[in-house]
């Protein structure tokens, strides 16, 4: 195994063990769990995403490279309000079974054009807006920190290119935080296990968590994990993908894990030709695995680290961590013209957080921008124009 394979490997992983776990963490508070439900949730989904990842490498030499999904991780962060522990992993369950039926029928593309992906990334840029916006308070809170992590961020990845922005502000971001805090004390280790949840399964679990989660894991995973393969000359199993990613995201579901999937920026940096010989691309994949089986196992320690960690440089970290997904979901969702106006409609609904009758965000802002789109032709053609 090359250096650029190790690098690979690593830097895979660490997309998923650092801005994935803090918006897991973020996610979980948002819920209102106890450490017992968040370590429950990482650990299941790490451990799931890792081991599934790491079977369909190694059983088809193709670099598949993974744990959850981080834009459902950040649709959560917001979404996952008002749901007890039982009933996410209800819509976690169901997530993983809508992932694993479009791959038994093989309609993984009808499946992800039900709805328009420029409305799901409007939808999507909408809700991470919020946490984008914290950069500045965090910023000024801590400015070092701040400064540091947004050259980590916009210059560091122009010197060199192997390095995610969103890593390189983590990096000089905790530079700074070491210059402008004094780190407390770790409290005293508890090692803490995977608890089984029985699931509640609700229609608004269904309609408000369910069916989005996997729309977003199909089209911004899945969908950029199989493209990225055949364009790097690999011939992956797509319906055979979906099928192992919606059984293992069903199996973390039933620890309180949000997911288990085929990653997609994870399998396109292992898979790219940064990461060595074509034969030795899949070798990259098994390293990021490896390592994020091994997050997952220490997960209860991870927990511990993250909340030593002052609340402003979390809202920083998630911040950047989520900065280069919305400023790409904002590209996609207005880069259609004939959708211009119901992508706009979309983004302001999800961004003000509309949420009455019991109906959350996500179906308000979907069915505002459809509504516009197809619903009322008069107003759609007024706009459409």
């Amino acid at each position: 195994m090359g250096a650029r394979t190790i690098t690979a490997g690593f830097l895979s992983a660490l997309l998923a063990c650092t801005g994935g776990a803090i918006l897991v963490v973020q996610a979980a508070e948002t819920a209102g769990l106890s450490k017992a439900e968040l370590i429950s949730w990482l650990t299941s989904a790490y451990i799931a995403g890792g081991l599934l990842n790491l079977c369909l490498t190694l059983k088809y030499k193709i670099p598949f490279a993974g744990a959850h999904s981080i834009t459902a991780a950040a649709f959560l962060g917001t979404a996952a309000a008002g749901y007890s522990y039982p009933q996410l992993a209800g819509a976690f369950v169901m997530s993983g079974l809508f992932i694993l039926l479009a791959g038994c029928t093989g309609v993984f593309s009808k499946a992800v054009k039900v709805i328009p992906g420029q409305l799901i990334d409007a939808l999507l840029a909408g809700l991470v807006l919020t946490y984008v916006l914290q950069l500045v308070p965090a910023g000024l809170s801590l400015p070092y920190s701040g400064l540091f992590a947004g050259a980590g961020f916009f210059l560091l990845p122009l010197l060199v290119k192997r390095i995610p922005p969103a890593l390189g502000a983590l990096l000089f971001g905790l530079f700074g935080l070491a210059i402008e805090y004094r780190f407390p004390a770790l409290p005293a280790p508890e090692f803490i296990l995977p608890m089984p949840v029985m699931p509640q399964f609700t229609m608004t679990g269904l309609l408000s968590l369910a069916i989005p989660m996997s729309l977003l894991i199909l089209s911004n995973d899945l969908a950029v994990a199989m493209t990225s393969f055949k364009s790097n000359r690999f011939d992956p199993p797509v319906d055979k993908s979906l099928i192992a990613s919606g059984a293992a995201g069903m199996a973390a579901g039933f620890f309180g894990g949000n997911a288990a999937n085929v990653g997609g920026l994870m399998s396109a940096l292992c898979s790219s030709p940064e990461s060595g010989p074509h034969q030795q691309r899949y070798l990259a994949a098994a390293l990021s695995s490896l390592i994020v089986i091994g997050f997952g196992a220490f997960a209860w320690r991870a927990v511990d680290i993250i909340n030593v960690m002052p609340a402003s440089f979390i809202q920083l970290m998630t911040g950047f961590s989520l900065l280069g997904l919305f400023l790409k979901a904002l590209g996609r969702a207005f880069s259609n013209k004939p959708l211009f106006f119901p992508s706009i409609l979309t983004f302001a609904v999800a961004a003000l957080h509309v949420s009455m009758f019991g109906i959350s965000t996500p179906i308000w802002a979907l069915g505002a921008g459809i509504v516009l789109m197809k619903g009322l032709p008069p107003i759609r053609q007024i706009f459409i124009k």
